[in-house]
């Protein structure tokens, strides 16, 4: 992996550190000195407002520091990420992005970074006005967890489950039925139990989850 400086001529090598597809998001580590270095300041995207100015930058069809202005159009929409998981709470702006806008910065108008560009909404494929950036609070938390373990931790209870009128069916009227409990996982280790067909066909309900944490 190479990383071209903002001079357009100096090139660093990357190692990758470590990604999370379900957030389109991925970490570098340039191989150069920390003087070379300028980090771009934060913002905070929970104190982002429609109406406010963004900036775009990104290379788009290969158009290298394009910058492109608009407003933040929407707070809170939800997108698909590449592996079809919703990336939700995402910022939407109508500062122009098109393909190779992806992973560029989103801006205040002070310079500030509040997203990271991340897809569009278009029947062409190109800009319609209509583009989405993944705020930068949701960056810092998958940086921090990229960087301390190599990947985003996913905590999962780990059991499939029946409930309503399929619950309802077998005799559970409240909670969730537990219906299988993988070795290893949070549930197994917690002690939770599956249900179960016996020799003679007859079905042996699992354990029934009526709360979390007195909730």
């Amino acid at each position: 992996v190479a990383v071209t400086a903002g001079d357009r001529s100096t090139l660093y090598d990357a190692t990758l550190v470590g990604y999370n597809p379900d957030k389109d998001v991925a970490v570098l580590q340039i191989n150069a000195a920390d003087a070379k270095l300028s980090p771009i300041s934060l913002g905070n995207s929970a104190a982002v407002r429609v109406g406010q100015t963004a900036l775009a930058i990104g290379n788009p069809f290969g158009l290298d520091h394009s910058l492109t202005v608009g407003v933040v159009s929407g707070l809170g929409r939800e997108v698909s990420s590449p592996t079809g998981r919703p990336i939700t709470n995402v910022i939407q702006t109508d500062a122009a992005i098109n393909p190779g806008n992806s992973g560029g910065a989103l801006l205040d108008s002070q310079g500030r970074l509040i997203g990271m560009n991340t897809a569009i909404l278009s029947p062409s494929g190109t800009s319609a006005g209509i583009g989405f950036a993944i705020p930068v609070d949701t960056l810092k938390q998958q940086v921090e967890a990229i960087l301390k373990y190599g990947k985003v931790l996913r905590p999962a209870i780990g059991i499939s489950y029946m409930q309503g009128v399929q619950a309802r069916s077998v005799g559970v009227e409240k909670g969730v039925l537990v219906m299988t409990v993988p070795r290893e996982s949070a549930a197994s280790k917690a002690g939770l139990r599956g249900s179960y067909r016996v020799e003679d066909g007859q079905v042996i309900l699992g354990d029934v989850i009526i709360a979390v944490n007195s909730t």
